[in-house]
């Protein structure tokens, strides 16, 4: 059985109406990006199943547990990081972390070591004593992913972690949350930056105007809709009679041999990444670099939708 199970999803507030007839399934452990623009019905959904929100119609259950029945067992099982942050101007980031453990009945004996964890994970212990007003807006997002760690829960909720962050930030977001994917835990990431995703994600689902476009691995759908990969290899013994061996592969739509690398297209319903660095390697070449591009989640997202919001 799935860890989260969403069947038929509707949200309405008033005529309008957010969610419609959604359903998909986040088995434990895997990380589901939830992508899709501005006012696709992301955060809706992402608010029924942090409990927040009621559904209009359709059942959501997390670990077997109905989110609308089962509230508050549901909630210890979960770590919610909205796209904002809350305002505690007056307090460390000690304290924050303090308030919000006293807040999930963390036994007051286990708080410090708990708080020292959390802080260490998201690499906060030098701020540990800093007023958070005063943190940086990435700093603040780690922050508040270290809160929904507390209680240890099983399924985080994350809408938009690295919205507004520069790119160092972001990065440092990525590897936490890969951190974290590497801990077992199930992980929902709502966003719209493509490339983010197609580096974390085991699985993705793109909504458009509230209703599910399609959904599953990255390689499934890239096969699905026929889109190419693209992959950069560097080898110690480059040469044009390895370029045609290499144009010869099953798989290989086109291949070039650019400066101190070779550039190849694959088509993802005849070959794979991991599948053409063996071909490769079989031929002979001294593989020093093998690159795949996660580029294609924006033609992947272009091809799917049509730009609408719900």
């Amino acid at each position: 059985m799935s860890f989260v199970q969403i069947n038929n999803l509707c949200v309405k507030y008033g005529k309008f109406t957010a969610v419609k007839n959604l359903s998909f399934d986040i088995p434990k452990g895997e990380v589901f990006g939830f992508i899709g623009p501005n006012g696709a019905g992301k955060t809706s959904t992402i608010k029924i199943l942090a409990t927040l929100l009621k559904p209009s119609s359709g059942t959501v259950t997390i670990g077997g547990m109905d989110v609308v029945k089962r509230q508050r067992d549901v909630r210890l099982r979960i770590g919610y990081m909205p796209d904002f942050f809350g305002v505690y101007d007056d307090l460390s980031a000690n304290e924050y972390l303090h308030f919000f453990a006293a807040a999930y009945r963390l036994p007051k004996a286990q708080r410090d070591g708990v708080i020292a964890d959390v802080l260490a994970l998201t690499d906060l212990t030098a701020k540990r004593d800093a007023q958070v007003d005063g943190l940086s807006r990435g700093m603040k997002q780690r922050l508040s992913l270290a809160r929904v760690l507390l209680h240890d829960p099983d399924l985080l909720l994350l809408d938009e972690p690295a919205s507004g962050l520069d790119p160092r930030a972001r990065i440092e977001m990525r590897e936490l949350l890969k951190e974290l994917r590497r801990m077992g835990k199930t992980i929902l990431i709502s966003s719209h930056i493509l490339h983010e995703l197609s580096e974390l994600c085991t699985r993705i689902g793109i909504v458009e105007t509230g209703e599910l476009v399609t959904e599953g691995s990255l390689d499934d759908i890239y096969a699905e809709l026929g889109v190419m990969r693209l992959i950069h290899v560097q080898v110690a013994n480059a040469s044009d009679e390895l370029l045609q061996e290499i144009r010869a592969l099953r798989g290989v739509s086109h291949a070039d041999l650019n400066i101190d690398r070779f550039t190849i297209r694959i088509k993802q319903e005849d070959t794979s990444v991991e599948v053409l660095h063996d071909d490769i390697h079989k031929l002979g070449a001294r593989i020093t670099m093998y690159q795949a591009e996660a580029m294609d989640m924006e033609t992947v997202f272009m091809k799917l939708t049509e730009g609408r919001t719900a």
